[in-house]
């Protein structure tokens, strides 16, 4: 009970501060998104948080309008996705302004809205999506173990996944990685991803 009061008190502070020492970065993206294709430069999607249960999420938009029509329609896009992280360098999908929100995390900067809300943490596994999740799931009883491990703590826009390598590391060793901080849960883990994101961030490395 203490380390959730705790973890809460913290994400509440922590978001209000964010927004606003970054309020002129939400405007200037919003803007640059939208002008360069005249569509809503927000992204929102289901994934799965605490308790499997699914919730909207959102971010800043790095690819064209269409992109979930199209990796559902390529398979040969949707395979590389799926065989590796469930990201595809050079993915043809992403915008040149969707590149470079990417690769400095601004495209997930929207995420502290579903922090707000409860919805997640400022640290935590990473979100997966419904069909991530129930094909991981399903390939075999130990994965199911560990998803299960996984979603007794909210998803984070930060975490173990993201201060380690992010796309160099493969799926399964991701996974491994978020069942190792739902175990270990501790405002002191917490602080300590927190201090090495900014490094990860402007190092940009694993991002795609």
């Amino acid at each position: 009970m203490i380390y959730n009061f705790l973890k809460r008190l913290m994400d509440l502070i922590l978001s209000i501060i964010f927004l606003v020492a970054f309020s002129p970065v939400f405007v200037v993206t919003g803007v640059a998104i939208w002008a360069n294709d005249r569509n809503f430069p927000l992204y929102h999607h289901k994934r799965i948080g605490l308790n499997g249960k699914q919730f909207e999420f959102w971010k800043f938009r790095s690819m064209v309008i269409n992109a979930d029509d199209i990796l559902f329609k390529n398979k040969e896009l949707y395979t590389k996705m799926r065989s590796g992280n469930n990201k595809v360098e050079d993915d043809p999908r992403v915008t040149p302004i969707g590149k470079f929100i990417r690769k400095y995390s601004i495209d997930e900067f929207p995420q502290v809205f579903n922090v707000l809300i409860g919805d997640m943490s400022f640290v935590g596994p990473r979100a997966l999506r419904p069909d991530e999740f129930d094909e991981y799931k399903g390939r075999n009883g130990v994965n199911a173990k560990k998803l299960s491990v996984m979603v007794t703590v909210k998803p984070g826009i930060t975490g173990l996944w993201q201060v380690s390598g992010r796309s160099k590391i493969n799926f399964d060793q991701r996974i491994d990685l978020e069942c190792e901080y739902a175990k270990k849960k501790s405002i002191f883990l917490d602080l300590t991803i927190l201090f090495k994101t900014p490094l990860a961030v402007i190092k940009g490395e694993g991002a795609y």
